[in-house]
């Protein structure tokens, strides 16, 4: 489970081999062998015995800021593994190798966005030419991924990312189109963001940032080497690459709290420019998307969870890099 302190003021230490914590309102204590993160959005206390014991169990500690946008984490100071898988993902970022891991999650994120569309038009008869239109210009703009010429991610990246752009902006029409009118929005607006539905998908992709992180440490990728993102100082690229691939998962519980009515107008404060999530907007969030990433899915012939998901893909990658096939099937 992740442990999320979202109350302002909460105190968190060590019981035991127990977490505890406390509020102005209660107190509660959770195992460390039941805690595989915890996750940290509000100005809170924690002690270091607290600390020393999520090293010790290798349960990072990441803060969060009021977007979702993790901005810090504890983590224990050992590489996830050998430091020649490191070293086959430099080699490798330039290459045609390279690119066509770049190409494979472009074409997940398209390819998942098509499927939930249509999953969306099951449950949505009445709007189902509608739905298709959508469904058909977002493979029309995924075929142009076939007529990338070249085999070097720096000659093409400018074109693969114009190619995301303009199905994204088709992407998010379709799911406007299909919010209650009340909720309807124009585009991605980030933080701040400009709408309620655009509060919500921000705070979700922080979280899921964070997961991404902490998978591509454990199975020792650098998250700050990746392949259509460039190098930035402090730019986890490989991140920014890699959760394209999940993206969806946030996507489907964002529209889902609308479709279910459990998004209302009272989850969200005004701020400078746009809208936030509130206390009680991002414990109604955490709780279905907690929930969502703890369910199992069928993946590549096996059930697993979907939070697990992330972490079986990294250390495939990983594999595939040091070349042990058997690991990576």
């Amino acid at each position: 489970m992740q442990l999320v302190i979202n109350t302002y003021g909460s105190y968190l230490q060590k019981n035991g081999d127990c977490f505890k914590v406390k509020t102005d309102e209660k107190v509660f204590e959770v195992s460390c062998k039941k805690v595989s993160s915890i996750l940290i959005s509000t100005a809170a206390y924690i002690t270091t015995d607290a600390i020393k014991m999520a090293v010790e169990n290798n349960i990072d500690i990441v803060f969060i800021d009021e977007f979702g946008d993790p901005y810090g984490r504890v983590w224990h100071s050992k590489l996830g593994s050998t430091t020649l898988i490191r070293r086959k993902q430099f080699e490798i970022a330039e290459t045609e190798e390279g690119f066509n891991l770049a190409l494979e999650w472009v074409r997940t994120k398209f390819n998942n966005q098509i499927d939930f569309l249509k999953r969306l038009r099951q449950t949505r008869p009445h709007r189902s030419a509608e739905i298709t239109s959508y469904t058909e210009k977002l493979q029309n703009v995924m075929s142009g991924l076939e007529n990338i010429s070249g085999t070097i991610i720096g000659e093409c990246r400018s074109t693969i990312m114009g190619i995301e752009g303009s199905g994204g902006r088709i992407y998010f029409e379709a799911l406007s189109s299909l919010m209650p009118e009340r909720f309807r929005f124009d585009g991605r607006s980030r933080n701040p963001a400009k709408d309620e539905f655009n509060a919500l998908l921000n705070y979700s992709y922080g979280v899921l940032y964070s997961k991404v992180e902490k998978a591509c440490i454990i199975a020792g990728l650098d998250p700050y080497v990746g392949f259509i993102h460039t190098d930035h100082y402090n730019k986890k690229s490989l991140v920014f690459d890699l959760i394209e691939n999940y993206r969806i998962w946030a996507d489907e519980v964002v529209v889902n709290l609308f479709a279910s009515r459990k998004a209302k107008v009272e989850h969200f404060d005004k701020i400078p420019n746009g809208l936030t999530l509130n206390k009680e907007g991002k414990a109604v969030l955490l709780t279905d998307f907690n929930s969502f990433m703890d369910e199992s899915i069928r993946y590549k012939g096996r059930n697993i969870k979907r939070d697990n998901i992330i972490q079986f893909d990294c250390h495939r990658i990983a594999n595939s890099l040091i070349g042990d096939k058997d690991e990576t099937r």
